[in-house]
């Protein structure tokens, strides 16, 4: 089981992504548009354009990791006002 620290941040990209992207291709759109190091033990999350599926990319101190999980929901992503993110 991976744990992450209790005070590790957590950034959710508030557009869908090709899912057909790897490691280095979510590695590359946190270098682009979040102007981030992808090895900074931040945890990024990433959906499909469907919602149904998320990939979360994170730093475990080894190396870079790629999570991917099938829900079996839709994802609900927080509503977006002003550019900040806001709980549902």
């Amino acid at each position: 089981m991976i744990v992450p620290p209790t005070n590790v941040r957590v950034l959710i990209a508030t557009k869908a992504v090709n899912f057909r992207r790897g490691i280095m291709g979510l590695a590359v759109i946190v270098e682009a548009e979040f102007k981030a190091d992808p090895f900074s033990g931040v945890i990024y999350v990433f959906r499909s354009k469907r919602g149904d599926r998320i990939k979360v990319l994170f730093r475990d101190g080894t190396g870079i990791c790629l999570l991917i999980k099938r829900l079996e929901s839709k994802f609900r992503s927080p509503r977006i006002e002003d550019g900040v993110m806001r709980q549902l």
